[in-house]
């Protein structure tokens, strides 16, 4: 698609000491002396992905991205069963956030996230306003208690076969029960066996709802090396079994700090694992903010998707 970048490699990486026994990868790229930005990658859980560097001008953009706690290359990794995950939280990803501001000595960066990077924007975004300059955010999300429901309760009326099948995985757990929590206990279980059966089992879950994007040639969620899919399912549901530790509608109910920070949202008409409504009611909370609805793009977007971000971040290049 015409306005993709280069891919551009990073001219700075390292592995930033956060406490509690974590170190978190981190890179930048672009122009040393460019205007900062800082990519929140989504899961949570994923890593951060090579190329979401090609949204950002190398020449003018100094973008930085790092992988949170668990994932990507930081450490411990969540794949491995010995990993505390107590240190593992929403409080603990803003406060590495503004850490990495801190030792990179930027003062004020642009944040770009989607899906749980939206999320995790809005957190740090919400608690530290006076360190963000613009925000971007793809396929909005805010994690809260009813979000989840939806996700992984709610939407199984449009797949009812592969609910029932997700249903399943988790033996005892009735239709109406927390089947978040019985998978976060399924991915602590000390049978490796299981634990994989149960990643297995929560990833398949997953494609399904995003099927219709893909139309079946890959799986989003299972088209992962097993030690990143390890890690993903067990710090989903590690968050998400926790209602992200955020008091419930509390993003929107803080949206008001964000007045004065330009803000585009990039939703599709056609998401069906965080539907539009959120976009909306955030949009209509956070004074100053745009929102574009996509018509025939899903949560992972498409082209014309892709094309609002790139025009947005191009915009706030040059200081529009």
């Amino acid at each position: 698609m015409a306005g993709w970048y280069p891919l551009v490699e990073p001219h700075r990486t390292g592995m930033l000491d956060v406490g509690d026994g974590n170190r978190v990868y981190w890179e930048v790229c672009g122009a040393p002396d460019g205007k900062p930005a800082l990519v929140v990658h989504g899961g949570p859980g994923s890593g951060c992905y090579p190329g979401t560097r090609r949204y950002f001008d190398p020449e003018r953009y100094r973008t930085v991205l790092f992988d949170q706690r668990g994932c990507g290359r930081s450490t411990p990794h969540a794949s491995d069963p010995a990993t505390d995950m107590r240190h593992n939280t929403t409080p603990h990803l803003v406060a590495d956030m503004e850490r990495l501001r801190e030792h990179l000595g930027v003062d004020r960066w642009l944040l770009y996230g989607g899906s749980w990077g939206s999320t995790l924007a809005l957190a740090y975004a919400e608690r530290y306003p006076e360190r963000v300059s613009e925000i971007v955010l793809s396929a909005v999300t805010t994690t809260r208690r009813t979000e989840i429901d939806w996700l992984y309760r709610g939407v199984g009326r449009f797949f009812p076969e592969q609910w029932e099948r997700f249903l399943a995985g988790v033996p005892g757990t009735p239709p109406d029960g927390d089947v978040v929590a019985a998978y976060a206990r399924l991915t602590e279980h000390p049978d490796p066996a299981v634990r994989e059966k149960a990643t297995a089992d929560w990833c398949a879950w997953e494609d399904a709802v995003l099927l219709g994007e893909t139309g079946g040639a890959h799986r989003p969620y299972g088209d992962r090396p097993s030690a990143a899919l390890l890690a993903l399912v067990r710090i989903c549901a590690h968050y998400f079994a926790h209602g992200a530790w955020l008091e419930e509608g509390v993003l929107l109910r803080e949206a008001p700090r964000l007045a004065g920070i330009p803000g585009v949202l990039v939703h599709g008409r056609f998401d069906m694992g965080g539907p539009l409504a959120t976009a909306w009611e955030l949009h209509r909370a956070w004074p100053g903010s745009e929102l574009t609805v996509v018509e025939d793009a899903g949560h992972m977007g498409n082209d014309t998707t892709a094309a609002h971000v790139l025009r947005a971040l191009d915009r706030f290049a040059a200081g529009g």
